[in-house]
Parts: C-alpha cells; structure tokens; sequence
C-alpha cells in the first residue's frame, strides 16, 4: 500500500499538463468534414473557397485599420483614430463570422497570419507611416477588393441555393464594407469648414 505522501505525489502528477504535444493535421486546408446541413460537397466546397479568400483579405483588412489607427496624423487625428478602431473593431466580427462559416460548411478556415499573407489579394503597404489621405485611400481600395469579391460570391451562393452563407455574406459582410466606405470616402472630400 503506497504512502500517503506517495499518494499525493500522484495525484499531483495528474493535474499537470501535457506540455510540448505532437501530432497531425487532422483535417488538411481545402477538404471538407461531412456535416448534414443539407448541401452538397461541391457547393461546400466552392462556398468555404469563397469565404476563404474574403476571410484572408479581411483580415489584412483588419490589420491595415490597426496600423493606420496607430499612425493617423494630422488636425482629424481624434476623430480618424476613433474612427479606425471602431471599423478594426467591426472587421473583428466579420472575421469571426466568416471563419465560423467556413467551419459551419465542413471546411477549415484560413487563420494562420503567414498563410494569409500567401493567400490575400491586398497589396502590402511600406512598413512605414504614410500621409492621411494615402491611407484612407489605401483602406478604400482594400475595401474595394473585398466588394468585389463579396459580389461575386453573394451571385455563386445564390447560385448554388447556399442561403446561409448568402445571407451572411449580404447581411453581415456586404453592408458593413459599403457602410465603412461612406465614412472613410466623406474623409476624401476637399471641403473648407469655413468659408471666407
């Protein structure tokens, strides 16, 4: 009969985590889990590429909104700031919904940062700060991209009668772009506050 000293050795032993684990991919990129949600495998299948290739461009998206938030300059600064932090902050929910969709429709979502950076579409910005409008332009012209992409896949989903991953795609994905692009585009426009 072990000691009870020993005895609590062991169970001490047992609350210790299994650090430093190795395994496999369980599920690789690009394939598909079986899911009875009532589509087929090819409809999945084109739905989770599409919603990958928006999930990674929104996530750079994302990124791009935290660096200018870091970076604005200038006499709008406050307000770009707040600004920029509130779509980063809208971006986030998108990037969680697309990715529980891809994970809904048996796929895996992309999420890795350097696999999103082999997959996006965006162009990379110098690492370096750049004047306001530069980068208001450069946060339009993201947004632009991920549009037409939206479109292009709210057009495939309706197709393919995928009315889930339609409706998150108009609902949610859609008017959140359009609605950050007024915001950001009335920054654009060379207009006194004043006049003389």
């Amino acid at each position: 009969m072990p000691s009870q000293s020993t005895s609590k050795i062991t169970e001490v032993n047992h609350s210790q985590p299994l650090l430093h684990q190795h395994g496999y991919e369980i599920q690789q990129f690009g394939t598909l889990r079986d899911l009875p949600i009532a589509l087929n495998s090819n409809t999945r299948s084109e739905s989770c590429a599409l919603v990958n290739q928006i999930l990674a461009d929104t996530v750079i998206l994302f990124h791009l909104y935290k660096k200018h938030h870091w970076l604005m300059r200038g006499h709008t600064f406050y307000q770009l700031h707040l600004l920029l932090d509130k779509h980063a902050s809208e971006q986030i929910e998108l990037i969680d919904a697309l990715g529980e969709r891809v994970q809904t429709l048996g796929g895996v979502a992309i999420a890795d940062p350097r696999h999103v950076a082999e997959v996006t579409k965006i162009q990379r910005p110098p690492n370096g700060a750049e004047e306001v409008p530069v980068m208001l332009s450069r946060l339009l012209e993201a947004h632009e991209l991920i549009i037409g992409e939206l479109r292009i896949a709210i057009d495939k989903t309706a197709a393919n009668q995928d009315s889930g991953t339609n409706d998150l795609l108009v609902s949610q994905a859609l008017r959140t772009h359009e609605t950050q692009v007024w915001f950001l585009a009335e920054h654009l426009v060379d207009t006194p506050l004043v006049h003389s």
